[in-house]
């Protein structure tokens, strides 16, 4: 059986998963550098090539690149057992955002809201 991990190309990988961990709980699983692989630029030597930071029960993987262009086709969608906890996360990540449709009761039923966080990660959270 396969699993799916997303990978989130972004600018500031490091800042980046601190926001999610503030907004989602969790922690950085590992980090690795360009440096570390002993070919980087002096530019480059800092910039993250790998991270893996465990938020909301998942694992994210991320990598900065200097050209990157916010947002894609891809939403992450976050379900949620509880209001509460779905307006939560909602509020959180929403913070410095762009909100798409606020979180509240959805026409086929529990919760819904979506955003696009201060990244340009596009987000949709329910809960039942």
């Amino acid at each position: 059986m396969a699993k799916l991990t997303p990978y989130i190309i972004s600018e500031d990988s490091r800042a980046q998963a601190a926001f999610y961990i503030s907004s989602l709980g969790g922690e950085v699983v590992s980090v690795m550098t360009h440096g570390q692989m002993g070919d980087a630029s002096e530019a480059n030597k800092d910039k993250v090539m790998h991270l893996c930071v465990a938020v909301a029960g998942i694992n994210l993987f991320m990598s900065d690149f200097a050209d990157h262009t916010h947002g894609n086709g891809i939403s992450l969608n976050l379900e949620f057992s509880s209001e509460g906890e779905g307006l939560d996360a909602y509020t959180k990540l929403s913070d410095g955002g762009n909100v798409q449709f606020p979180f509240g009761p959805a026409p086929w039923g529990g919760f819904f809201g979506q955003l696009v966080d201060k990244f340009g990660v596009p987000w949709m959270i329910t809960a039942s």
